[in-house]
């Protein structure tokens, strides 16, 4: 996907593992991908992980679930539009809808319990002689590696097209480019994967594929319209107060309050970099407003409910219309609009400024960030223990491998409570942290963790 259409490219529908098709499934190599995925456990258990503020709030806000299922519905609508409306390009870039889909569904399995918070706190804990922790090279070694499907390999054995439309940063830890420091999408524990999926010798970081380039799209603009959606309903983001002013009224301080907060963050955000004062005035009355028609409050009256859906639909086609496919030194790309990706950077920064920065949610997400410390802290202690009693049967017998190929203490071992730890929900996470602590005592016949 995204390959030169001078080359003659290896198959996107080869896996690492050959393996035999049941007779009667007729269903496409990437279909199949798309369904192998959906019945992991790891992708059930994101209905239990947030996505920015917990469901069990009061408010009916999206979780990484069906924040999930969003962009994989967004991302196959996209790569099917294209190939109606650029079908000699989609055809040289080998564009396949259903690994688009597929790639969309996988790309936050790693998402660990609480988010981005938990991210940063696993990888201080992992360290960086361990390669650290990051999400997308936790969902990248999900599928290549800890999830099941057969007692023959590990990993889903997910086809080429699938896992390149996964890798949204395509390079390991150690290859990681000068201003992506903080981002990577494989471990060398996947490294084989990582050359699989990228046809390379994984010497060097690679282009994004087409098809993660269009899961990444697909991803920013879901998540930043809805979002937006999801904190107006709940009274956080005053979209009715940040309409631009009337000639015959006085402007609304909050209007400027929140540019200020934007103008101030404009060398943070790329997209932003060059953008005068006017002229994020100028976007953010477009992005917005062109479509919110709302002049009050959210009250869930049917009226409103109608024209949220229609603003939120709006932006959503919008954004969908604003990437095209265009030919480079004979290589078919993703051409995303400028003007869309500096809307789509305001979009996410109304979240920002009036819920993550908000004090509400320091103050949860401190309480978070403890648990994860504490509970790290509990199983590395446990993983120097013999026989092991706290981790579970299947995390004992990756401790046995780990202390037979690299002793007690060696990097795996931090890898191994990184995976238990970001691999839970987030009632899992505390539930354990509780029980641990003595806060609750439960019964031994409760199985928190299998």
């Amino acid at each position: 996907m995204g390959l030169s259409s001078k080359k003659a490219p290896l198959s996107l529908a080869q896996r690492q593992v050959k393996e035999s098709v049941p007779d009667g499934d007729d269903r496409t190599d990437f279909r199949r991908d798309r369904d192998i995925i959906l019945y992991t456990s790891a992708f059930k258990r994101l209905s239990g992980i947030t996505q920015v503020v917990s469901a069990d709030t009061g408010h009916t806000f999206h979780n990484r679930l069906t924040h999930t299922l969003q962009v994989a519905q967004v991302g196959k609508s996209l790569a099917e539009k294209l190939l109606l409306r650029q079908p000699a390009e989609a055809a040289a870039a080998m564009l396949e809808p259903d690994a688009v889909e597929a790639g969309c569904l996988a790309h936050d399995l790693g998402h660990p319990p609480f988010g981005h918070i938990a991210e940063e706190k696993l990888n201080e804990l992992v360290g960086e002689d361990s390669e650290g922790f990051e999400g997308n090279a936790q969902s990248f070694r999900i599928v290549s590696a800890l999830a099941f499907r057969s007692p023959k390999y590990s990993g889903l054995n997910l086809t080429r097209g699938t896992l390149s439309a996964i890798l949204k940063y395509p390079w390991t830890f150690k290859l990681r480019p000068p201003k992506k420091k903080k981002k990577w999408g494989a471990y060398e524990t996947e490294i084989d994967a990582f050359k699989f999926a990228t046809s390379t010798d994984g010497s060097k970081a690679s282009a994004k594929s087409l098809g993660a380039e269009l899961m990444d799209w697909s991803d920013d603009l879901t998540y930043a319209v809805h979002d937006v959606e999801d904190f107006y309903r709940a009274g956080l983001i005053p979209l009715h107060r940040l309409r631009p002013p009337a000639k015959i009224l006085a402007p609304d301080k909050e209007r400027d309050r929140f540019l200020g907060y934007v103008w101030s963050k404009r060398s943070e955000i790329s997209e932003l970099s060059g953008v005068s004062r006017s002229e994020l005035d100028s976007i953010f009355g477009e992005v917005v407003f062109s479509a919110f028609s709302i002049d009050r409050p959210y009250d869930g009256t049917r009226d409103q409910r109608a024209r949220l859906r229609r603003f939120t639909s709006s932006l959503v086609n919008r954004y969908i219309n604003g990437l095209t496919l265009k030919r480079r030194k004979g290589d078919v790309i993703a051409n995303i609009s400028p003007e869309m990706m500096q809307e789509i950077a305001i979009l996410k920064q109304l979240t920002w400024f009036y819920v993550i920065e908000a004090p509400g949610l320091a103050i949860q997400q401190h309480a978070q960030t403890q648990a994860i410390e504490y509970l790290f802290a509990v199983f590395a202690n446990e993983t120097r223990t013999t026989p092991s009693k706290l981790l579970p049967p299947y995390y004992r017998e990756r401790l046995a491998e780990v202390i037979e190929t690299e002793g007690q203490d060696g990097p795996g071992s931090r890898r191994l409570v990184a995976d238990l730890i970001a691999g839970m929900t987030e009632a899992q996470e505390f539930a354990l942290y509780q029980r641990l602590k003595g806060i609750v005592l439960g019964s031994a016949m409760d199985h928190i963790l299998v």
